[in-house]
């Protein structure tokens, strides 16, 4: 069989794989039977792999003195959007396919698209990262890691998982819905409950201490605010207020406000920095909710960045997170799919999404392995 007829072959077994995931609900910590039905799905092709929780790790040995390269996906999904058009877990392809059609002003048949939960985030991912890694088992030096609780940054998916896989991983490619674009750097993300506190009093007396005034003066400053240190891919550190709670009653001076502040950070900053420099310009008591999530880069000079270049597969700079924060290797973020179609209603991969999406790994994964 030719390559070409290979991947044509992977590709259509990719997509019913798919729609088999879509049917089983698979929220972040309720993987258990999604991972069993990818399991057992290889283990009648005959794909040796071992599962840990309800992550999936297999692993193909072809030079043990060439680099391993991982490819990760993670199983899990958020929940269910309440205003899809068709069925989250049993779509309606010619509704769905009308849907597309109208959004995309392209012609697009039933048999083009897969629809419904999880289809693009990241489903597109783990099939075709799977259907690649068949294509070359025993060809490269690979490991397969499909991961859970990915989208509720669970302790159970990538952040237990890496440990064990960091001695044999040289480099990573994490999958995600990037229009296979190479992602060479992600922003992380800093989540801080801010309270300012003031002294409580009447309002008709003009008594106290306003909380709120405090933390709008802080705020104020927050806006304002920008980090020394500019990344050369990412920029500046961002900052914005997202959210802002005080007072009880409308002749009450709040003696508390509470706000929250959304950090997308850069590799210039750790997360700890951060927190360090906010904190010494602001009035109120700022608490991080996780410190875990950091920002990552591809290292300047390194053959990730290279193979992208020699195979003209576009980079830029992801503001969205993934397990690209829990691991430590060299790195890119690249999947098929769009970002924009993540999280939302009726959501969908073209088949030609994921074609292109196996023939890009192998693309990239003979590269590496050159």
């Amino acid at each position: 069989m030719t390559e070409v007829n290979d991947i044509q072959r992977l590709t259509q077994e990719a997509a019913a794989l798919l729609k088999e995931m879509i049917a089983v609900p698979s929220p972040s910590f309720k993987e258990d039977e999604v991972c069993t039905l990818i399991c057992r799905w290889m283990k009648d092709r005959g794909i040796e792999h071992e599962r840990i929780g309800n992550n999936i790790v297999a692993e193909s040995v072809a030079d043990p003195s060439r680099p391993t390269i991982m490819l990760c996906a993670h199983i899990d999904t958020v929940e269910a959007s309440v205003d899809y058009s068709f069925d989250p877990y049993k779509p309606d392809y010619s509704v769905a396919a009308k849907i597309i059609s109208d959004l995309t002003d392209m012609e697009c048949g039933e048999n083009d698209i897969v629809a419904g939960l999880g289809s693009n985030d990241d489903g597109a991912s783990v099939v075709s990262m799977l259907a690649a890694y068949r294509h070359l088992q025993g060809k490269a030096n690979m490991i397969l890691a499909l991961t859970c609780e990915e989208e509720r940054s669970g302790k159970g998916g990538m952040t237990g998982l890496w440990p064990s896989l960091a001695p044999k991983v040289d480099f990573a490619i994490v999958g995600e819905p990037t229009g296979m674009r190479a992602a060479i750097a992600e922003r992380g993300l800093l989540v801080i409950d801010a309270r300012a506190y003031g002294i409580s009093g009447h309002a008709a007396r003009n008594e106290g201490k306003n909380a709120l005034y405090i933390a709008l003066e802080d705020i104020d400053r927050l806006r304002h605010y920008e980090f020394e240190k500019v990344s050369p891919i990412m920029g500046r550190v961002n900052i914005n207020v997202t959210q802002i709670y005080a007072g009880s009653a409308h002749n009450v001076i709040p003696d508390q406000c509470d706000f929250v502040i959304d950090i997308r950070p850069t590799e210039q900053y750790t997360n700890e920095e951060i927190l360090r420099e906010l904190q010494g310009i602001c009035k109120s008591d700022l608490i991080p909710r996780n410190l875990a999530n950091l920002s990552s880069a591809t290292e300047f000079d390194s053959p990730l960045i290279e193979a992208a270049e020699d195979l003209g597969i576009d980079t830029f700079s992801s503001p969205t997170t993934s397990d690209w924060m829990r691991i430590t290797c060299d790195a890119v973020k690249m999947g098929p799919g769009e970002s924009s179609r993540s999280h939302r209603k009726d959501e969908y991969v073209l088949l030609k999404e994921i074609h292109n999406g196996i023939e890009t790994y192998t693309k990239y994964i003979n590269h590496i392995f050159k």
